[in-house]
């Protein structure tokens, strides 16, 4: 506990923030006027140790990282602000005697629109481990003002609305005006010699202000508050004619205007056009090139010379978003600082780390040249000569293999591809579980691997306890600290989890676990129909896939499962199975057709299988609007079954694996990404693995011998589930799924559907009979919950922080 704060000094602050703020007392005050006088007396009680948390830093000269990241998926923070400041329990009591509900001003916030997907979530459970671990490291990225979308379930459709979260205002937030640097795009650039050097000279850019909005990061049991730094695109502070305007100029100051705001409007704009394309491109440098700048601001305040920046300095790129990165650097130590390309580029490399999330060659971002040269020429220039003495060097390392050179070269078939600028100027590329770095290092980056062996390594990736865990699932929370004696350190120390393993054998911890997991199916039912009508059974199976959409994730998978399923019923509606609760969520990018479709699907299923009578419920399907983390703490600590089916060698990682882990779901999983480690940690008997391993998929990827038509027209249960969607079955014209079917037969199943199906489909029979053993069941929760404590990210930063960036522990000092 950092903060000695007693519910009577919460109570007087809060009531003097009330009326300081709002001039109001707290019969006067509304929800809204309630929820921020509690989250900026928060913010102002982090404020001083934030202030103490930069001094102590700066003075002790302590090497800091800077996490880039396209995305901060943070959630709600006031409750995780009050559990790390160790005030949490005390503040509810607290307002409770002002006769205020805690979770009611809780659920008030909003979600910060500052990610999508697992990538995000991975950052922002990052930054949380960082300064509980009282590592000096920040977060950097853009302060969106949309977000990506607010997902509406409109007649089955995927409706994307604009996603306001700041229309509520971001109480969290400290805006640095001062602190603003000004970004480049566009305009002619040409170099000069000027004093024996070349420098470069600009003609008519579009300069862009970018103002940093900080937020803080309190660390768990520890004073240190680091910074979430999230930078908003403007025009730049200089005098507005107002006689200029007034002769016509207004429409084109307007222009201007929105050109520069639109950079941080919303997350992911669509890039089917040249203008998503462009304005992707321009978020990507904008906050990279915004938050170097700073960097090197803040670190030449040290009186340290700038050749030394590496020593003081950890940039880490989270995917090939900030890749830019790497020219950027360049640019400002070559331009700005007089260095010379050498020493430049020893220090760059030595500054740089890359994380890659992926092998899907989709998302290995790639730009068209003539885009990237007409909006960054100097960074182009830039990347230009890294390419070419690169390319030199691979030549002289493969005795002029030209094959080899092209197909390691960073500028190919007139695209910029980032992941290679990335991997040529950082020391350090760690994939993010053991099976994608092994694919990377042998398959998918085999001839970077062979020249820079010793850059590549692993981190699997890790979850916060602190909000999967103790936020999120209070009651088992509290069990384990009865079963620790009253201590709270196994949340410092998740390797201690495995201590639960001592009760896996007692009957009476079982049923405790039993009974934490039947209320909390009880609350997500009674959210399910109180937000979408449909009376679930809370003692059926809550069997749970939600994630990003995406083919290669095959919810399509899970869900011909579901129709077979139906199918069975229809024919014989007393067939004894363990009534079954489906859940979906996710969102579609707004461009992906499939996805869409997809959805479009699930939703046409459920309204078919949740109104037949004939069934007799023993079959339900959900699917969770506009899924985030909120409405994840909801769903993950209910979850029996954790849905996991990705095709093997497609899936990076994972992290939704170790939540539902956490909190006693069992895996019902392939063995691709982290649920091979997962599967390692727990054993094959608490575990449900199915399908073709990595090998066989990359097998067939190279070398072909699978025909989908040789399991289709042998499986009458497959065929009967197309012909259903094709003949309007589920009520919904055939070309409303036109896209699923070419997807299935014109591209010969590419994730592997229909081969995977009847290993999928016995797999999910295994998980009948494992439910029916109750005392069984349990165990295997039990075992998947000790276990846990290896994935929490805790560790994963402990690996960056020795193995990669080279950073230490560097405390502030507690309070009295």
């Amino acid at each position: 506990m950092i903060l000695n704060k007693t519910k009577e000094d919460i109570k007087r602050d809060y009531l003097k923030r009330l009326t300081f703020t709002f001039a109001e007392d707290i019969e006067t005050a509304s929800l809204r006027h309630k929820y921020y006088a509690l989250g900026k007396l928060i913010k102002d009680y982090l404020t001083e140790k934030w202030a103490e948390t930069n001094k102590v830093y700066r003075e002790n000269k302590v090497k800091q990282t800077y996490y880039f990241s396209m995305e901060f998926l943070i959630g709600r923070l006031l409750e995780t602000n009050l559990i790390n400041l160790g005030i949490r329990d005390v503040c509810e009591e607290a307002l409770k005697e002002l006769g205020i509900d805690f979770n009611e001003i809780v659920s008030f916030e909003e979600d910060a629109g500052l990610g999508n997907g697992g990538l995000g979530r991975l950052a922002a459970c990052f930054i949380d481990s960082m300064a509980s671990l009282s590592l000096p490291a920040h977060g950097n990225g853009i302060r969106f003002k949309h977000g990506l979308f607010k997902q509406k379930i409109e007649n089955g459709y995927q409706v994307e609305q604009l996603d306001e979260w700041l229309k509520k205002d971001f109480v969290w937030e400290i805006k640095r005006a001062d602190k603003g640097v000004d970004v480049y795009f566009g305009g002619n650039v040409y170099l000069k010699e000027e004093n024996g050097r070349m420098v470069p000279v600009y003609e008519n850019p579009e300069i862009i202000r970018a103002t940093p909005y900080d937020v803080p990061v309190p660390g768990y049991q520890t004073v240190n508050v680091n910074t979430l730094r999230l930078w908003n695109a403007e025009l730049p502070d200089k005098p507005i004619n107002l006689s200029t305007l007034q002769r016509g100029e207004y429409l084109r100051y307007l222009e201007q205007r929105y050109s520069a705001e639109e950079i941080s409007q919303v997350l992911y704009p669509d890039d089917r056009s040249l203008e998503g394309k462009r304005l992707r491109l321009k978020q990507e440098y904008f906050f990279t090139s915004a938050g170097i700048q700073s960097i090197l601001r803040t670190f030449l305040k040290l009186g340290e010379p700038i050749t030394e920046l590496h020593n003081y300095v950890a940039i880490h790129i989270n995917d090939t978003h900030p890749a830019v990165a790497v020219a950027e650097l360049m640019r400002l130590l070559i331009d700005d600082h007089g260095l010379d390309w050498d020493v430049a580029w020893r220090i760059t490399v030595k500054t740089l780390a890359y994380t890659n999330h992926t092998i899907m060659a989709e998302a290995l971002e790639k730009w068209d040249v003539n885009v990237f040269k007409k909006l960054l020429p100097r960074i182009y220039m830039i990347i230009e000569e890294i390419n070419r003495r690169f390319c030199n060097e691979v030549a002289n390392r493969f005795y002029n293999d030209w094959s080899k050179v092209n197909a390691m070269s960073i500028i190919q078939n007139n695209n910029i591809k980032m992941a290679n600028l990335a991997i040529v100027g950082s020391h350090s590329i760690n994939g993010v579980a053991w099976l994608h770095t092994e694919i990377l290092k042998n398959r998918e980056l085999k001839d970077f691997y062979e020249m820079y062996p010793e850059r590549f390594n692993n981190k699997t990736n890790g979850i916060t306890h602190r909000r999967w865990l103790v936020k999120a699932n209070r009651p088992l929370t509290d069990l384990f600290i009865e079963l620790y004696g009253g201590s709270e350190a196994w949340i410092k120390d998740t390797s201690s989890m495995k201590k639960l393993l001592e009760y896996k054998d007692d009957k009476k911890i079982l049923q405790r676990l039993a009974d934490i997991k039947a209320n909390r199916k009880l609350e997500l039912a009674k959210f399910v129909e109180k937000e979408y009508g449909i009376k679930i059974n809370p003692k059926s199976i809550y069997d749970v896939q939600v994630k990003r959409l995406h083919a290669y994730k095959r919810q399509l998978l899970n869900l011909f499962h579901i129709m077979y399923l139906y199918n069975e019923l229809k024919e014989n509606p007393n067939l004894d199975i363990v009534p079954r609760t489906f859940f979906f969520g996710a969102k579609a990018a707004p461009g992906y057709s499939l996805a869409k479709q997809i959805i479009k699907l699930i939703n046409t299923v459920a309204n078919k299988i949740n109104n037949d009578p004939e069934i007799k419920d023993k079959i339900k399907v959900v699917f969770l609007e506009n899924y985030g983390v909120s409405l994840a703490e909801k769903v993950i600590p209910a979850g029996d079954v954790s849905e996991q089916i990705s095709t093997a060698s497609k899936e990076a990682s994972g992290t939704g694996n170790m939540k539902f882990m956490m909190n006693g779901a069992i895996t019902i999983a392939t063995l691709d990404g982290a649920n091979v480690e997962i599967d390692q940690a727990v054993g094959r008997d608490n575990i449900v693995v199915f399908g073709l391993t990595s090998q066989e998929v990359m097998y067939y990827n190279a070398h072909g011998g699978y025909n989908m038509r040789d399991i289709f027209d042998h499986d009458p249960r497959l065929q009967k589930i197309v012909r259903q969607i094709a003949d309007g079955y589920y009520g919904v014209p055939a070309t409303e799924f036109s896209m699923i079917a070419d997807d299935l037969f014109n591209k010969n199943d590419e994730f592997f559907v229909f081969k995977d199906f009847d290993a999928y489909v016995k797999a999910q029979e295994k998980i009948d009979k494992l439910y029916r053993d109750q005392e069984r069941w349990q165990k295997m929760s039990l075992v998947n919950i000790a276990h846990s404590g290896i994935f929490s990210s805790d560790n994963t930063i402990k690996k960056y922080a020795d193995e990669i960036w080279n950073i230490k522990p560097c405390v502030v000092e507690k309070e009295d």
